[in-house]
C-alpha cells in the first residue's frame, strides 16, 4: 500500500508498512467478507461492521477472533452473536463474582475480589439496546461507537455500562472455556483455519504484496478478487477430495467420517498457479530475418525507397577449428500458456 493513502501505517505486530485485509473466514474453510482497515487500531473495533456489511445467505452466528479480535465493549455490543476468540496471557483476565458473597468450591481463587455493578447495567440497560439496535439497522456506525468506547474514560457513562455488560459475558465465555473441552477444540481449530487461508490466499497471489495503484476502490477490488479466486480453488480442491472419496468407497474401502475431516482443501501441490507452459522447438516455417543492417536511407528518410526491405541472411558456414557449424538462423521458441 502507498504511503500516502490515508491506511497506510507501520504495524509493530506485523513488522510493516501499509494495511490490514480484515477477514471474516467460515467454518467451511471459506471467505465471506473482507474490507480494508488502518494496522493502529484494536481490531476488534470492526468485527461488528463486517458482520453487518454482510447481505449473502450465510449469516453466521458465532464468531471466533484472537486476542485482537476481543474487548469488553465488543462482548456487550455482539447481541445475538456468540464470541468465542482464543485470548493469550490468561493470568491478565479477570473473572467477576455475581455479588460479592458468592463462591466456589474449586476455582474461588479465579476472581479475586472482583464484583459485576449490576446497578449500573439495570440504570443504562435502555440506552444498551438502543445502542445494540441503532447498530444492527445501520443508523449507528460501529467503528464510531467502539473507538469511542475504547476511550476508557470514566467520565463516559455509555461506556462504563457496556463495560461492565461486557464484563459478565466474558466471564461466561471463560467459565464454558474452562469447563468445555470440546469448545477449547473447537476454538483452536477455527482460529486455526483462518490463519492457513491468509496463508493459502497469499501463496495464490504470485505477484508480491504491494498494490499497484493508491486507489481504495481498486485495493478493495484487488483483495476481494484475490479472495474470490481462493475460494474457487478451494472448492475445486473439494471437488477433488470428494471424487477420491467416491472412487475409494467404490472399490469397497469405507470411508471415515473423522479421517475426511482433517483434510484441508487449502492444497497447493496440485495447483499450477502459472498455468502449463510448452516449448515448441520445432524449426519455424520460413527463416526469420537475422541482419543488423538498416535498409538503404534509413538514416536520411529522405532516400528511403518503397522497395528498400531487409533481405533475410543466407545460411552461413563458420569454423571454429577445424569443425564446420551450421547456422541457419535462430529457431523461434513459441510458449503457450493454458489455464
Amino acid at each position: 500500500m502507498w504511503e500516502n493513502n490515508i491506511l497506510a501505517e507501520s504495524h509493530i505486530r506485523y513488522g510493516g508498512y501499509g494495511g490490514i485485509a480484515y477477514r471474516h473466514i467460515s467454518d467451511t474453510y471459506i471467505a465471506l467478507f473482507s474490507h480494508f482497515i488502518p494496522c493502529g487500531v484494536w481490531e476488534a473495533v470492526y468485527i461488528i461492521e463486517g458482520l453487518l456489511r454482510n447481505d449473502s445467505d450465510v449469516q453466521p452466528d458465532t464468531i471466533h477472533a484472537d486476542t485482537q479480535g476481543q474487548s469488553l465493549p465488543v462482548f456487550a455490543a455482539l447481541l445475538g452473536f456468540d464470541l468465542l476468540p482464543r485470548i493469550r496471557n490468561w493470568a491478565d483476565l479477570n473473572f467477576y463474582r455475581p455479588s460479592a458473597d458468592t463462591g466456589f468450591e474449586h476455582i474461588d481463587s479465579l476472581f479475586g475480589d472482583n464484583v459485576i455493578d449490576w446497578g449500573l447495567i439495570e440504570t443504562h440497560w435502555t440506552d444498551l439496546l438502543r445502542t445494540a439496535i441503532s447498530i444492527s439497522k445501520g443508523r449507528l456506525s460501529s467503528v464510531t461507537l467502539l473507538r469511542r468506547l475504547g476511550n476508557n474514560s470514566r467520565k463516559n457513562r455509555l461506556y462504563r455500562a457496556f463495560r461492565e455488560l461486557g464484563r459478565v459475558i466474558r466471564t461466561i465465555m471463560l467459565l464454558r472455556f474452562l469447563a468445555d473441552a470440546q469448545l477449547r477444540e473447537q476454538i483452536t481449530a477455527i482460529t486455526n483455519k483462518a490463519e492457513a487461508f491468509h496463508g493459502f490466499s497469499a501463496w495464490l497471489r504470485f505477484g508480491g504484496e504491494a498494490i499497484g495503484r493508491n486507489d481504495p476502490d481498486y485495493q478493495e477490488k484487488i483483495i476481494k478478487f484475490k479472495e474470490l479466486l481462493a475460494n474457487c480453488v478451494i472448492y475445486s480442491n473439494a471437488c477433488d477430495i470428494t471424487a477420491v472419496a467416491n472412487a475409494l468407497a467404490r472399490d469397497g474401502h469405507p470411508i471415515d467420517a473423522d479421517d475426511l475431516a482433517t483434510i484441508s482443501p487449502y492444497i497447493t501441490h496440485t495447483i499450477r498457479r502459472f498455468g502449463d507452459w510448452v516449448l515448441d522447438l520445432s524449426p519455424p516455417d520460413t527463416l526469420p530475418v537475422t541482419t543488423l543492417d538498416l535498409v538503404p536511407g534509413a538514416l536520411f528518410p529522405g532516400d528511403i525507397t518503397p522497395t528498400a526491405e531487409p533481405l533475410a541472411s543466407p545460411a552461413r558456414r563458420v569454423s571454429r577449428g577445424h569443425r564446420p557449424i551450421q547456422r541457419a538462423g535462430s529457431a523461434a521458441a513459441k510458449l503457450e500458456a493454458s489455464r
